[in-house]
């Protein structure tokens, strides 16, 4: 089986590619952008791609977008979807066409090394792995308060928005990088479906906490 790795953080794609050789599977290519991936796919044509769903420039929903369109253009490539955590929509997104040759993992089934191996042959053959925690919440979505879906974290970030901090005094406060705090402020529009486009997110994400109070 020959696959290729999108991922950004150079670590975890380093890690990958090894434990793949490991376990005899060909990478044939690891790249960090969606843009790159896209034609890594059209290059090599694998059996399955594993793709990180926020990936630079903007870290939102460039990796799931461009999975959508391995799907749509190489129906032939299978994806496997790795997220830091449960993004319900883009889950959704993804399974909404064909639920065949597809998987959506969260990052910490890596580190179960024989799962994760078995998961991605699963669905290279042509069939489905999803997180337990990935359908959990998507049997949730459409019968909770958006606002539920948020993790505590999540939420003391939202709560910190509201009273009107930056995302650096955000940082100072929680102990946590900028960075991190971004990812928490896009994971916040994610679960809340504000897109983007939908306007200023950050207000709007704040008024519908504030409206929950």
């Amino acid at each position: 089986m020959r696959v290729v790795i999108a991922e950004d953080s150079v670590l975890l794609q380093a890690g990958l590619a090894r434990l793949l050789g490991l376990a005899g599977i060909e990478v044939a290519a690891t790249v960090g952008d969606a843009e790159t991936l896209l034609t890594a796919v059209a290059e090599h044509q694998p059996d399955a791609a594993i793709v990180d769903v926020r990936m630079p420039p903007t870290h939102t929903d460039e990796g799931i977008k461009a999975a959508l369109v391995i799907r749509r253009q190489w129906p032939a490539v299978a994806v496997l979807m790795l997220s830091q955590y449960v993004e319900e929509r883009y889950a959704a997104d993804l399974l909404s066409a064909n639920t065949s040759k597809v998987g959506y993992l969260l990052k910490d089934r890596v580190a179960d090394v024989a799962e994760f191996v078995d998961a991605l042959r699963r669905v290279a053959a042509g069939g489905t792995a999803l997180d337990p925690e990935v359908v959990a919440q998507l049997l949730l979505r459409h019968n909770s308060d958006p606002l539920e879906r948020l993790t505590r974290r999540e939420r003391e970030v939202l709560a910190l928005m509201a009273e009107g901090r930056a995302n650096a005094d955000i940082a100072e406060t929680l102990v946590i990088t900028e960075s991190a705090v971004a990812k928490h402020i896009n994971a916040i529009f994610a679960k809340l479906d504000l897109a983007p486009g939908a306007g200023d997110r950050r207000v709007l994400a704040v008024l519908r906490y504030l409206q929950e109070g």
